[in-house]
């Protein structure tokens, strides 16, 4: 249950709290007192979108709260820890809202909003003011049918193989377009592959080719400096090292007499040993050196034939190395295409016969939801002012002549809902035949069976809190009781908070709250505060006759309360 709801500066909220019970909690008061608000913030809580626009006005941030009881509730706990949320017997949900931002907190630990919204569905149903109208859309009809147990279970399985049948059926088509345009381009890629194999690619070939077609241009040069390098150590007219040693010498002994000269020396040394170096380096790498006008030229038609195939196929030497190596794969691969499509094909038909199975066990726990409701629905339907209603859920095949499977010797259509549609038929008088309730239910109708259809899901999934805005469109009097007295008898199995404007419902709550709006410091605000004993009949009494209260509507509205606790 709902513990504590806290709002602070969002739309005409400044700031409240409203501590809920247990059973059921009804919200009233005027038009645009500010109870869709209170909803609203709940939306917010659980995940929904967040209208920025809706903080308050001069506030940085607008924030919702919800303190919510679970106790050992197993499908929250896991989800908390598989997010590192330490699990606890009470849950708090969290929305921050700024301008272009929103933040979302379970047990003030941040999540992304996918989880607060996992959270949500596990704990809150909220029923919004037009959701009864869903109803009227029979593609809702096989959502509501899905949100059992039995069928949640069998949708997810179907779903698994229905998308493995789609990622087969994808690469298939796949495989059978890359043959039909290898097919076209065969011969292409087969002169390219010759072409790309008789280059003879090297990844460095180039800076290779380079390098020495540059000691090829400059040999000359490069020979004529190495001989004067190499010259300085010969027994020429100047023999460079022999001076050096000389010189060496002479410092050494200059040395001995002034010390100052020895630092010097260890440079003289140090030059000498490096000039040595550098003679006996040149002379080893001169042996290199080699005017070869021939072997330059054929560098440089190497060269050009290389430039001419990274221009034709638009690539450097790694990529043509790559295309080549791409191209001998899909060259490989054609020679086994018959092979690899009937792998393929053979996969398919697997994954079909998995989807076929998924589909019948999917399609019957439907048809068995729809046995359940037929009873089940028909009771509650009773109990709400319809005597002679009768529900069905029509699950039928969805035929269709290029269908994936073929089921009871028909073709069935095959999407991410499954194979068949689910639709619901009624009927509300004695005597009349079953039609389909999207054409013929008053909105009256509609919203006491979407009120059916939640009394029967509340019992089949122990959600703990329900929550309806306005589920009372169009109905009042006799059948206002009615609809008052089931979910008194619902709120038995979770927590209910509803908003409503019907005294009939109203008098039937554990707890009763009004939601006004007040004028303080020149700004308007929303307010709510609990009504007890006296003030609950006076609310009541209000919802009867208006802003003008009468002994008669008091009287009135003490019957209806007495007569709520009576049953």
């Amino acid at each position: 249950m709902i513990r504590t709801l806290y709002i602070r500066d969002y739309a005409l909220i400044d700031e409240l709290e409203i501590n809920f019970g247990e059973g059921l909690n009804i919200l009233t008061g005027e038009t645009g007192a500010g109870k869709s608000i209170i909803i609203g913030a709940l939306n917010l809580i659980l995940g929904e979108r967040a209208d920025t626009e809706s903080v308050r006005t001069g506030a940085s941030k607008a924030i919702a709260e919800a303190h919510i009881v679970v106790g050992g509730d197993e499908r929250i706990t896991q989800l908390l820890t598989e997010n590192d949320i330490e699990p606890t017997a009470t849950v708090i949900l969290r929305r921050e809202i700024r301008s272009g931002s929103s933040r979302a907190f379970i047990n003030d630990t941040p999540v992304n909003i996918s989880v607060l919204k996992q959270a949500g569905d596990m704990l809150v149903d909220l029923h919004g003011q037009h959701d009864h109208q869903l109803l009227l859309h029979e593609e809702q009809h096989r959502a509501m049918v899905d949100g059992f147990t039995q069928a949640t279970l069998a949708r997810a399985v179907y779903l698994q193989a229905y998308r493995q049948v789609v990622d087969v059926r994808k690469d298939l088509a796949d495989f059978r377009k890359r043959e039909k345009d290898l097919q076209e381009k065969s011969d292409l890629f087969s002169y390219q592959l010759k072409e790309l194999r008789a280059a003879n690619l090297r990844e460095h070939e180039l800076s290779e080719m380079e390098s020495e077609m540059n000691l090829l241009d400059n040999a000359e040069e490069l020979d004529k400096q190495s001989a004067i390098v190499t010259g300085l150590g010969s027994d020429g007219e100047i023999n460079v090292m022999e001076l050096l040693g000389r010189v060496e010498r002479a410092v050494e002994e200059l040395g001995r007499i002034q010390p100052e000269f020895e630092s010097y020396l260890r440079e003289l040394h140090s030059a000498r040993v490096s000039i040595e170096e550098l003679i006996r380096f040149t002379e080893r790498n001169r042996t290199n050196f080699e005017y070869n006008p021939e072997r330059l030229e054929k560098l440089r038609m190497r060269q050009a034939e290389l430039a001419r195939l990274q221009k034709k196929y638009a690539n450097d030497i790694p990529g043509l190395i790559g295309l080549r190596d791409e191209l001998e794969k899909t060259l490989s691969l054609a020679e086994n295409f018959d092979l690899e499509i009937g792998k393929r094909e053979r996969e398919l038909q697997r994954r079909l016969t998995d989807l076929k199975r998924c589909a019948i066990t999917l399609h019957e726990a439907r048809e068995s939801i729809g046995e359940r409701l037929l009873e089940a629905i028909g009771e509650e339907l009773q109990k709400l002012g319809m005597p002679y209603a009768r529900f069905e859920v029509r699950v039928e095949w969805l035929k269709d002549p290029k269908g994936w499977l073929e089921i009871d010797g028909q073709n069935v259509a095959c999407e991410e809902h499954g194979c068949d549609s689910v639709r619901f038929f009624i009927s509300t008088n004695k005597g009349e035949e079953l039609k389909p309730l999207a054409k013929t239910a008053s909105g009256g109708e509609i919203s006491r069976i979407m009120l059916a259809l939640k009394a029967v899901l509340a019992r089949e999934h122990s959600l703990p809190v329900m929550i309806f805005d306005e589920i009372d469109v169009g109905i009042s009097g006799q059948v206002g009781h009615q609809v008052g007295r089931t979910m008194r008898a619902l709120s038995k199995r979770c927590q209910i908070i509803a908003i409503t404007h019907l005294p009939q419902i109203a008098s039937q709550s554990h707890h009763h709250y009004r939601v006004l709006k007040t004028e303080e410091d020149e700004r308007t605000v929303t307010r709510i505060e609990p009504l007890f004993d006296k003030d609950h009949i006076h609310e009541i009494a209000r919802l009867m006759s208006g802003d003008l209260i009468t002994d008669s509507s008091l009287q009135s509205a003490r019957e209806l309360v007495e007569e709520s606790k009576k049953n």
